[in-house]
């Protein structure tokens, strides 16, 4: 089953933005590369505020997807295709549901943000995988990449490496409870 990864750069605070959105505390070192997580996904998902904030970095239209399938999650935006991007206004389970029957490369699908969609996707136990890389600043306040408001997860590291300029990658397999069937007692 293709697996929803929830991976973003953060501070060590736990913020993905500053209050205004801004993303400029975060780098790439010289000695870390994205190329293999790359070729592990087909799909990125985002939310509208994400994508908002990637069109002013970018200067212009969104050209970030590489060509492959790109949703943007909003409740402000009509949903359907346009400009390479198709539009989403329905509950990530419904659409994971669907999403992971698609035929396909049967790649990962990447949530890319932000906190507010990580949170509904946390609500809905989507989240399969985490892929964190932790820059070295605390910033005291910004936009969490966990805000409040749903259920304990539990995660198990699968991965840790440290790169130049003091970054860590973490990366984190979810763990889910067994399920017990219920067997009848006879008498």
């Amino acid at each position: 089953m293709r697996k929803i990864v929830l991976g973003l750069g953060i501070s060590l605070d736990g913020y993905i933005a500053r209050p205004n959105g801004a993303v400029d505390f975060l780098f790439m070192p010289k000695d870390y590369s994205m190329g293999p997580f790359f070729a592990t996904i087909d799909t990125y998902i985002m939310g509208r505020k994400t994508l908002e904030a990637a069109l002013k970095m970018g200067g212009g239209p969104f050209t970030g997807t590489g060509g492959l399938a790109t949703y943007v999650f909003s409740h402000s935006k009509p949903p359907g295709e346009r400009d390479g991007l198709t539009f989403v206004n329905e509950s990530p389970a419904v659409f994971v549901r669907r999403l992971r029957k698609r035929p396909g490369k049967n790649k990962d699908i990447w949530l890319m943000g932000g906190g507010e969609l990580a949170r509904d996707f946390l609500k809905a136990d989507l989240v399969d995988e985490l892929y964190l890389g932790v820059v070295p600043v605390l910033l005291g306040e910004g936009i969490p990449l966990f805000p409040s408001g749903f259920p304990q997860r539990d995660f198990s590291l699968v991965e840790n490496k440290t790169f130049s300029q003091g970054m860590i990658a973490l990366k984190y397999k979810r763990v889910r409870p067994k399920v017990r069937l219920k067997t009848k007692r006879r008498s």
